[in-house]
Order: structure tokens, then sequence, then C-alpha cells
């Protein structure tokens, strides 16, 4: 399988560049700006000391500051370690409405050498915005990304 445009430019944008956060500053940049029908593009980092997720670089508007391992989709991703694609959030038990615009949402799990580094999260105003081929694209952008983490 060859490498998405998107895993391309991202992978061409962080060659050389080993900044943790400046890392992932540019990779939501580059994935608000690239992809199309989202309202926010970002990182929830894991503090293991608190079991928590905590807010970490992003684009769009403000978002929540702590999410507890197995809330909403984002800490339901990090507990199962595993992609969550919600086509409708409102109907996703226990979702934490950051954001009452958002309609769907697509979590990506980032773990490295297994160690658990937080999750990429995406939010569209749409409903069911985010497809299997866009899950399969963003899980290849997380691994390229954990590349340069």
């Amino acid at each position: 399988m060859t490498n998405s445009l998107l895993s391309q430019q991202l992978d061409a944008l962080l060659t050389n560049e080993t900044n943790f956060i400046a890392n992932l500053s540019n990779a939501s940049a580059l994935l608000y700006q690239s992809l199309s029908d989202i309202n926010w593009a970002g990182f929830y980092l894991y503090d293991e000391t608190n079991d928590e997720l905590h807010l970490g670089p992003f684009q769009g508007k403000v978002a929540c500051m702590h999410i507890k391992n197995g809330s909403g989709v984002c800490g339901t991703a990090l507990q199962q370690q595993k992609v969550l694609r919600v086509d409708n959030v409102h109907e996703f038990a226990d979702h934490i409405a950051c954001d009452s615009a958002s309609n769907s949402e697509i979590v990506v799990p980032l773990v490295k050498d297994d160690k658990i580094i937080g999750v990429l999260d995406i939010d569209s105003p749409s409903l069911s915005r985010f497809s299997p081929e866009d899950e399969v694209e963003l899980v290849e952008f997380s691994k390229t990304l954990l590349k340069h983490i």
C-alpha cells in the first residue's frame, strides 16, 4: 500500500524535526487545512499519573482541557485502544460536548513502542462525515506521525 498524499506531506514536513509539540502542532495544522468539512483537528496527550488525556496542539475552537480515561469518544478510544468513528456524537453514550457544532468524530489512539502517547481527534459539523477510507488514511497518517515522535 502506498502512502497517501497526506501522509507523504506530513513525512516531508517533519523530516529532521525532533520537537514533539512542534510536530504535533504542524500535524494538526496540516489536517485542518487539508481535510474538508471539519471544525476541529488535534491531539489529546495521555497523562499516566492522572490516567487522563490533556489537551495538546490543535486547530479549531477552544476545547476540553481534561478527559478521563474511558470518558467520551476520546477517552473510550484510549481505553479500548481502537479507532472510533462516530456518525452522530449526540447518540454516543457519555459524549463530551466541547463544541455543540460538532456532529461526527473520529479518534485514533497513538501508541509507540507499547507506550500510550494519546489520541488524534477530528470533529465535523456534518453527520456521518468520516468514512472507512478516512479511517485508513488517518491511521496511516498517525503511523507516519509516530515515526517522528
